[in-house]
């Protein structure tokens, strides 16, 4: 990676700490309606399955509150933010019903007064507080003097909230100023990181549907994190919020940052190819769901890079007509039916998961 991290100050949500000497947090945002508790409480579920630590629920009017206070009760360790806009005193009334940090965008919570009175039950209550800064929600005067909403604008947006609140004594602070633009999010961080020391949570706002946002997200989050850019990431995809954790997760393991489970190594097929890899490939990265050790399995599907690829990895398969040859570190353990090669991985993997755990 390029350069050493500058370390952030530390901002606690709940039990999880962001910045500092912490890991690169995933977090995402519950997409159902809050007020439906059963649906959102079993999505919070789902999301904490999946790897995600830090869970956004849209607290857009006091029922949605109310349904809070019951998911709070019911997810005691988990770290919730609210998210609060245009009504300061839901912002207030979440942190003193449970919630862990609120996420506002300064410029539409109503004036410097009700930012005070925010960051007033903050500190009261021990919360932290996420600045976010949006290129579609920036104050119109900055929209007016920057010519539209560029970095530039977002960092003068963001800077002035920063120091007003830093002003007020202050300190747990988290920031995002986010852009549906890759480039434009890059350059933004990029200021962000020199001007500040406060951690970042990065990611790129309304990247679309599943393919055109997995690929937005992967460019402009893998980009700053390769650059030791960004304490804490989400992935914001128009799909199964579950999917943004899984590849907030995929950005981290191929990166190297972190890992939630093994990589998979597959080749993209060919004419050389002779067994039905999609298939098997799929059948594989779903059962290595079940483990959570840092390991690469390979998956190929012909003699040209089959063997070496599988050599290379910590476990791999060699896959022909109708067989498979195993390889554990490098050395082929055993030739197997094509049945039986997903069982057989899944053999190897429990005994390369009792020597991490052992």
């Amino acid at each position: 990676m390029q350069n050493d991290k500058t370390k952030k100050r530390e901002v606690m949500v709940g039990s999880i700490g962001i910045g500092g000497n912490n890991p690169i947090r995933v977090q995402s945002m519950t997409s159902t309606k809050t007020v439906n508790i059963q649906k959102t409480e079993e999505q919070i579920q789902s999301l904490t399955d999946a790897g995600c630590e830090i869970v956004r629920l849209a607290i857009p009017d006091k029922k949605s509150l109310n349904a809070f206070k019951v998911i709070r009760k019911d997810f005691p360790n988990t770290a919730f933010v609210a998210d609060i806009h245009f009504n300061y005193m839901l912002a207030i009334n979440a942190i003193e019903e449970g919630a862990d940090k609120v996420r506002i965008n300064p410029g539409n919570i109503g004036s410097k007064e009700h930012v005070k009175d925010i960051v007033e039950a903050a500190k009261l209550n021990k919360k932290s507080i996420r600045i976010g800064v949006n290129s579609g929600s920036l104050e119109i005067k900055l929209i007016d003097k920057y010519k539209g909403p560029t970095p530039m604008a977002m960092l003068e947006s963001a800077m002035k909230w920063i120091n007003y609140i830093k002003s007020l004594g202050f300190f747990d602070i988290v920031v995002s100023a986010k852009s549906s633009s890759v480039r434009d999010t890059i350059e933004i961080y990029e200021l962000l990181n020199k001007n500040i020391d406060l951690p970042l949570h990065i990611g790129v706002t309304e990247a679309g549907t599943f393919l055109p946002g997995t690929v937005k997200s992967s460019i402009a989050i893998g980009y700053l994190l390769y650059n030791n850019i960004g304490d804490t990431i989400r992935v914001s995809l128009t799909d199964d919020p579950v999917k943004e954790v899984e590849v907030a997760w995929e950005i981290l393991k191929s990166l190297g940052i972190r890992y939630n489970g093994p990589i998979l190594i597959s080749c993209p097929t060919c004419a050389r190819t002779r067994v039905n890899l999609i298939e098997l490939a799929r059948k594989v990265e779903l059962m290595l769901r079940e483990f959570a050790i840092p390991v690469k399995v390979a998956v190929m599907g012909c003699e040209v890079n089959g063997p070496g690829e599988a050599r290379e990895a910590d476990l791999g398969v060699a896959a022909e007509p109708g067989y498979g040859l195993i390889f554990r570190q490098g050395k082929p353990i055993r030739r197997v039916e094509e049945s039986r090669i997903v069982e057989e991985l899944r053999k190897e993997l429990n005994k390369l998961k009792e020597q991490y755990n052992g």
